[in-house]
């Protein structure tokens, strides 16, 4: 595939992703963006939606991994975009546990793991958290002007999401959804505009 087209299908998978869990969030019965996680909509009846959008945020990642690496030469800001990659394709085949009250007919438990499928996915959001941060670390000196600056502010909020997020996980509050979703969005962003920038240049 040309690089353009991987580029193009990258930024598209991101823009999907975000418009999958919103739309199945405000469609499933018992979920609340505000709480619940995006991996919790891979429960229930309908969690095959969102493993297949795990799958396709996956492989548009993986698109915009080789883009990345054929146009700034960028190797580690590759590379961590294909860890990043490999995260969410295991976050598709290892959901997690019903926890905080969803699916509403489940037996549910605290936010703590205790199953070993879901004790893998809750490893891979910090892996795909801390790779996207590394590959905004990695691929910023490789750009000029705003887009530098852009990209160092994307890490920069993308650490300080990455650890409000895990607190509040932890400490299962009220808003763990809307700090994931803030999280989420900072970096789907930036892998879409990027993506948009490096075609157009």
């Amino acid at each position: 595939m040309s690089t353009d087209t991987l580029l193009l299908f990258g930024a598209a998978a991101a823009v999907v992703f975000a418009l999958v869990v919103t739309i199945e969030g405000a469609r499933r019965p018992g979920y609340k963006a505000v709480y619940h996680t995006g991996s919790e909509l891979e429960l229930g009846a309908r969690g095959w939606v969102q493993r297949a959008n795990f799958v396709l945020l996956s492989a548009g990642v993986a698109a915009v991994a080789t883009g990345v690496q054929r146009t700034l030469e960028a190797t580690a800001g590759a590379a961590l975009l294909w860890l990043a990659s490999v995260g969410l394709v295991v976050a598709a085949i290892f959901a997690p546990d019903p926890v905080r009250g969803y699916p509403p007919d489940a037996s549910t438990h605290t936010a703590r793991a205790v199953t070993n499928h879901a004790k893998v996915h809750d490893f891979t959001g910090p892996l795909v958290a801390v790779a996207l941060l590394g590959a905004c670390v990695a691929v910023a000196p490789q750009l000029a002007g705003p887009w530098m600056i852009y990209t160092w502010a994307t890490a920069v909020t993308g650490l300080v999401f990455t650890v409000a997020m895990m607190a509040a996980y932890l400490r299962d509050t009220a808003v763990t959804g809307l700090v994931q979703r803030v999280l989420i969005g900072t970096y789907l962003l930036w892998i879409t505009v990027l993506s948009l920038h490096l075609v157009a240049r």
